[in-house]
């Protein structure tokens, strides 16, 4: 069974215009009824830094609690954590984790040293509050900003962050660098030394390239993607302006041309690209 993680938190936090907030709820309430494993609807940051998701807490208010998609919220610090931890609606807890020590500052404003205390922290939290964490790796497949990286840098943050007790990583292609060879080599050698975590794949794409990365992370043994219809949203830090998220729809016609069970309802999926197309103009 493949899991396939919607993103429209992703594809709307960098958005121009405002959204209204009708809106939101609408679109996403039609997301809850295509089948997706997960939602990844909003996040608890500073509404300063994304105001396109300062609604965030009243959108979850009105969505549909009879779903068995389940909910995800992105945090940046303990503060978002303890509220996304009020909501029972809430599954999971997500927080971006940059093996880039200039891109974590740059994101959720700390250091590596500090987001390692918030990763302690939301693990606790979670556990306490019967939700689970969920440790994106942000530039996970490399950086702009001559960092270190080397696949082996990631695999020693993956062991350190397994340790506190996580168990859902996604190797996060932040500015869209990831290759076929990167994708394999590193679900490859993950994905067998890491037995007890589920391993995703966040992945950022150009039109002519999103297949080829999907095909990668598959044959490596990735059973949990991201994506987010018609390809809206993604780093605005990448130097090619057609890099995006993921689109979800192109990934599902792979995964059914492959056989691969994803539990996606065709009709409401229709529908939802539909509102997407008029959503983000």
């Amino acid at each position: 069974m493949i899991k396939i993680i919607e993103c429209p938190r992703d594809a709307m936090q960098g958005w121009e215009h405002f959204i209204p907030t009708e809106k939101k709820i609408e679109y996403l309430n039609a997301l809850l009824e295509v089948g997706f494993d997960t939602l990844d609807f909003g996040s608890f940051v500073s509404a300063k830094a994304i105001p396109q998701l300062a609604d965030t807490e009243q959108v979850l208010q009105q969505l549909n609690p009879n779903s068995s998609t389940k909910l995800l919220a992105i945090v940046a610090n303990i503060r978002g954590v303890e509220k996304a931890c009020i909501f029972d609606q809430i599954r999971y807890i997500g927080f971006p984790f940059s093996i880039s020590p200039t891109f974590q500052l740059r994101n959720t404003n700390s250091t590596i040293a500090d987001s390692l205390i918030t990763v302690a922290s939301l693990q606790e939290l979670c556990v306490k509050h019967n939700k689970e964490a969920v440790i994106y790796i942000s530039m996970g497949f490399g950086n702009p900003y001559g960092d270190a990286y080397t696949p082996a840098l990631v695999a020693e943050w993956v062991e350190k962050i397994a340790s506190y007790g996580i168990k859902i990583i996604s190797l996060s292609d932040t500015i869209g660098c990831s290759t076929p060879t990167n994708i394999d080599f590193l679900f490859k050698t993950l994905i067998p030394a890491f037995p007890s975590i589920e391993f995703g794949a966040h992945l950022h794409t150009t039109p002519d390239t999103w297949e080829e990365k999907i095909e990668a992370a598959i044959q490596a043994g990735c059973r949990r993607f991201d994506g987010a219809l018609k390809g809206f949203g993604g780093c605005p830090m990448a130097a090619d302006q057609l890099t995006g998220n993921m689109p979800t729809e192109k990934m599902l016609d792979y995964f059914k041309q492959k056989q691969y069970n994803t539990g996606i309802n065709e009709l409401a999926l229709q529908n939802c690209l539909l509102q997407a197309q008029q959503l983000f103009i």
